[in-house]
């Protein structure tokens, strides 16, 4: 077993990491850091849960540290779910001591040296540690997207083989992905908000990072545009999003490629049966309500691919879109021996 931590274990995503870590046949989770007002105390007395799943009780008792490496200097790996303001500094404070990074936050995503995964897309971006060991770093990062990107690069992943230079996509996003308290009931009830601050810079700028092509100690973008338009829904869980792609091929070809997709990779834990699950005869699917929990909330489901070329994509944004994906990293890390 390899002792893990959480840095900001207290929040909405850390609270997801907990859950995701309390079982894990790979990871012990032997340490929970938050704030200073926190720490010395039993997780149970500082955190308000708030997830479906029922408390974790085993690590009820675990008291929180601060958010040090100091004060975490026996784990081998930490999972991030601080906010990017604090991230950028703490992150690498982490890896300047020898411990490896998962994160959630933007912070060091689009830095050159830094690996920017998805393991059902673009493992083969881990080689970036290298570089990070290289310059001298002890440690290292490793950054999972941004929710919604994560969504719309793993449905674009079974057609990776067919031309196009343009992607356009409208997202529905569900509340949860601005944290307990990031909208209030009054702004969101009966509403639309039909903006999310940086979301569509995020997608537009990670979407070609991932996609892109590994070449010595670089990742040279994939040769698309992606325009991005994001929405706030009053929806929990589950980011939704219309995608329309220019492949000029036949949409029968395409369909065939989600039929027949299988992911680069396999023997994760925490990898879905299916990474994505393809509705072909369907045409009121996927629902979040309905399909967010595929896979334990990892499968991105797709649906309504169409003539023109364009199709629905879906998956549980604080699962999939954040500490799933996080914990699926580090599971690839592992099983590509770099911790």
């Amino acid at each position: 077993m390899i002792n893990v931590g959480v840095l900001g274990a207290t929040g909405a995503v850390g609270q997801r990491f907990v859950e995701q870590l309390s079982n894990h046949p790979w990871f012990n989770l032997s340490t929970l850091a938050a704030s200073e007002r926190s720490a010395g105390k039993p997780y149970e007395k500082v955190v308000k849960w708030r997830l479906e799943s029922p408390f974790p009780e085993k690590i009820a008792k675990v008291k929180v540290v601060p958010t040090s490496p100091k004060a975490m200097k026996d784990v081998d790996l930490v999972f991030s779910a601080l906010p990017a303001e604090i991230a950028t500094d703490v992150e690498s404070e982490f890896a300047d001591a020898g411990i490896a990074v998962c994160s959630n936050a933007s912070s060091h995503r689009m830095r050159p040296d830094i690996p920017l995964v998805v393991p059902e897309v673009n493992p083969e971006h881990l080689g970036l540690i290298d570089v990070q060991k290289d310059a001298g770093r002890d440690g290292f990062i490793v950054t999972n997207p941004n929710c919604s990107t994560i969504m719309m690069v793993t449905a674009l992943a079974p057609l990776r083989s067919f031309k196009f230079t343009d992607v356009r996509v409208a997202t529905m996003q569900a509340i949860s992905g601005a944290g307990f308290e990031g909208v209030a009931a009054m702004a969101i009830y009966d509403n639309v908000i039909p903006y999310i601050g940086k979301e569509e810079e995020k997608m537009e700028t990670e979407a070609v990072k991932i996609m892109g092509t590994l070449k010595g100690k670089k990742v040279v973008n994939a040769p698309f545009k992606v325009s991005a338009s994001c929405h706030r829904v009053p929806v929990i869980d589950g980011h939704t999003m219309a995608v329309w792609v220019d492949i000029k091929e036949p949409v029968e070809k395409l369909k065939k490629a989600f039929r027949d997709y299988k992911p680069p990779i396999k023997g994760l834990p925490t990898q879905p049966k299916e990474s994505i699950h393809f509705f072909e005869e369907e045409n009121d699917r996927p629902q979040p309500r309905l399909d967010r929990m595929r896979g334990d909330g990892m499968t991105v489901s797709v649906g309504r691919l169409r003539e023109g070329i364009r199709f629905m994509a879906m998956g549980h944004n604080t699962i999939r879109g954040a500490a799933g994906a996080s914990v699926m990293n580090a599971e690839l890390i592992v099983k590509k021996k770099y911790l």
